[in-house]
């Protein structure tokens, strides 16, 4: 039998709270995950991977879920309020990446290692940049008349896009990080695939809220 239109609305809303919930899951499990494997503190090293992965695995992916209908902690907020949080989530990602940034450059110098000839140490120097410049850029948004020729509804959208080449970027470390010697002699068999899901989950749900927004705004204008 057939769906209604109702009924694969309702589906479809479900399948949405659902995979939010496991972004949100996801988002916290893995930095704690890697808190445990790291044992912060136990060496400069350590504190490396926990920075990165609260960075573009929990602050950074609750800073973009906080604006779903869904799933966001804060949808019963005023707009104001969720755009508030998402800048402080953001300028605190964009801290702890750039700690984390500092303090393997600083490790590696201290044992004579080179900088940045791995595709790890490459992704994650791209995506702490591009970090940095996103947040630059979300600057128009507080002040759009800056941008004269630009709608702030177009401001808004090409945003969330660039935005999410940023966090695709920061997972795409994550990812590389977790193929490092480091990672994968600590972690291994089923253990380490799971810990791969992790970035890949949030990615696509983070990728289906941007392309609704996007969908959403090609509706509105017909």
């Amino acid at each position: 039998m057939a769906l209604t239109a109702e009924t694969e609305s309702r589906l479809y809303r479900s399948l949405r709270v659902a995979s939010g919930a496991a972004a949100h899951f996801v988002a916290l499990g893995f930095p704690a995950a890697v808190a445990v494997l790291a044992r912060p503190g136990s060496s400069l090293f350590s504190w490396h991977p926990l920075l990165m992965a609260l960075a573009f695995s929990f602050l950074m992916t609750e800073a973009l879920l906080i604006f779903s209908p869904e799933t966001s902690l804060l949808r019963s907020f005023s707009r104001k309020v969720r755009v508030g949080a998402h800048w402080a989530l953001q300028l605190l990602a964009l801290l702890c990446a750039l700690l984390g940034l500092g303090i393997i450059t600083y490790n590696k110098h201290l044992n004579g290692k080179a900088h940045f000839v791995t595709w790890h140490g490459l992704t994650g120097l791209l995506a702490v940049l591009y970090a940095g410049g996103q947040c630059a850029g979300g600057v128009l948004l507080l002040y759009p008349k800056l941008m004269k020729n630009w709608t702030l509804a177009k401001l808004k959208l090409y945003h969330a896009t660039s935005g999410l080449v940023g966090y695709l970027l920061g997972c795409a470390s994550l990812m590389l990080g977790m193929c490092s010697l480091w990672f994968t002699t600590t972690v291994t068999g089923a253990s380490w695939y799971l810990a791969m899901l992790c970035p890949l989950v949030t990615s696509l749900v983070i990728m289906n809220q941007v392309s609704n927004a996007y969908l959403y705004r090609k509706r509105s204008q017909h």
